[in-house]
């Protein structure tokens, strides 16, 4: 890749930095891993609990075979090796809002075994370099609940409706050089994730975040000494995070001093990471098979199931809206940058009434030329996102289709279609009761010509000795006496026979 030549330079000349991200990912299912508590998100605290989350004696796990079936679906979408026989395992440590006093995650014998990711540092661009990150593992492991430090001046309370949440831990090798490949290797993975439908990948609301494993190095030299700095919730604050800490290692280590292998957070709104604890290796959590749980063996049925039920993901879509669609590359990368934009899209060719008329290819380019540049030009402005859209693939069909069979020019498109975002209703609708219906007459469009002629005559005559370049004023000028509701094809033709 390009940015595979970053370095950071100090003054013993250049360091790189090597880069590996644990992406926990929360897991789309209304139960929790072991018990049939619910997931939803901003729920009053404590109110999404059961005995065997708040870890009361006698309560026994019971795996959830829907988190299991989203992780195989999610390994499969990596194309990674789905291990039919995996173990839980108890990862033991005391925190406040760990009932049990250990976590039940996945070390040893994980569900979910080698994969890569192919990621681009310009996704939208065709001739970008890429480049394959591996990835080691996805395990499935129980979140923690939640410490609440800002309820009362003296004390902590804990939530534990987090608690029991199933998650999927996707480690990756390290095998990023830079905080721009991490940054486009989160983007990748989470848009894969919400294509699969196997997490929301929510950062902002802790339904995905990442730990942030970084190590610098003179190139050519063994990796050195690595921090991990702890739930990481945004692209942007990963990059940073890797810029800031690969620095402040090259300045230790050039300063005489060593990198200690620990536990950082990283601070939002210093841009700093802060050192939080020693880092703890796999013997001090004394991991060992979970009595509990028998070992999860999938077969054949299960696998297949899960494959069959796998969507076109990304990477084929956008190869199939170029090849088969005729899109450019920029046009497919950004519809198929996030699955709800790609569905918006199809949704709004299968509602065409074109299509069976003029083929798919040829109202596909129209279509993304509409939704890249007006559609999302136009939820810019408003703050929203394609999910919230105030205008429906429906109605974005029909404005497209009278466009189309010339009932509105392009201009008036732009003007009924702004009306549509404020009022809601439908474009045939608008164009009736407003009266917007793209003329045709060549008789009223003759006489307006005729009159732009006459006020302009000392243009006339330019245009006549050779100002082409004119023309277009004539066109502007016709076009604004009639309100612009002259068919722009008729005018240009009338006025081609007017002028000579």
């Amino acid at each position: 890749m390009t940015d595979s030549t970053y370095r950071i330079r100090g003054e013993t000349g250049d360091w790189e930095v090597v880069i590996g991200l644990e992406v926990h990912a929360q897991v789309t299912s209304n139960a929790k891993l072991f018990s049939g508590a619910a997931t939803a998100f901003g729920a009053e605290p404590n109110t999404q609990v059961s005995l065997v989350d708040a870890a009361m004696p006698g309560m026994l796990p019971t795996p959830n075979k829907e988190c299991i079936r989203q992780a195989v679906r999610t390994g499969m979408a990596i194309d990674a090796q789905i291990n039919k026989w995996s173990r839980f395992d108890r990862k033991n440590y005391f925190y406040a809002d760990l009932p049990q006093g250990y976590q039940i995650s996945q070390l040893y014998h994980p569900l979910v075994g080698e994969g890569r990711l192919l990621i681009s540092l310009d996704e939208k661009d065709p001739d970008a370099d890429t480049k394959e990150i591996g990835i080691e593992r996805i395990h499935v492991e129980q979140d923690a609940g939640k410490l609440m430090h800002d309820q009362h001046p003296t004390r902590s309370y804990v939530d534990l409706n987090r608690s029991g949440v199933a998650l999927m831990e996707i480690v990756s090798r390290p095998d990023m050089r830079s905080p721009a490949e991490a940054g486009a290797y989160v983007r990748k993975l989470r848009t894969i994730l919400r294509y699969v439908g196997s997490c929301d990948g929510n950062m902002e609301e802790g339904s995905m975040r990442a730990d942030v494993n970084v190590s610098v190095r003179k190139p050519g030299e063994p990796f050195g000494t690595r921090t991990e700095t702890k739930n990481v919730n945004s692209v942007r604050f990963v990059m940073q995070a890797i810029e800031y800490e690969a620095k402040r290692q090259v300045e230790v280590l050039e300063d005489g001093g060593r990198i200690v292998q620990e536990t950082r957070l990283f601070d939002p709104d210093k841009g700093v990471t802060r050192s939080m604890r020693s880092k703890e290796d796999a013997h001090d959590y004394r991991y060992f098979p979970d009595p509990d749980l028998l070992p999860l063996e999938l077969d054949d049925a299960f696998l297949e199931e899960c494959r069959q039920s796998l969507p076109e993901l990304p990477d084929a879509k956008r190869q199939r809206y170029e090849q088969a669609l005729g899109l450019s590359a920029y046009n497919a990368a950004v519809l198929t940058a996030e699955a709800e934009t790609a569905r918006w899209f199809e949704a709004l060719l299968a509602e065409s009434a074109l299509v069976q008329k003029k083929g798919e290819a040829e109202v596909a380019k129209a279509a993304a030329n509409w939704l890249i540049s007006d559609l999302f030009g136009a939820l810019n402005r408003l703050g929203k996102d394609i999910g919230e859209s105030p205008v429906s693939p429906a109605q974005g069909a029909e404005l497209l289709g009278l466009i189309a069979d010339g009932t509105i020019s392009n201009t008036l498109g732009k003007q009924v279609f702004e009306i549509m975002l404020e009022t809601g209703d439908g474009a045939g609708t608008i164009v009736e009761e407003r009266g917007l219906k793209q003329t045709s007459d060549t008789g009223a469009i003759e006489a307006v010509i005729a009159e732009v002629m006459e006020k302009n005559a000392d243009k006339v005559a330019d245009y006549r000795g050779g100002k082409d370049k004119l023309f277009g004023f004539f066109v502007g000028q016709t076009m604004k006496a009639m309100g612009g509701k002259a068919n722009p094809a008729v005018v240009n033709e009338l006025l081609k026979k007017a002028l000579g």
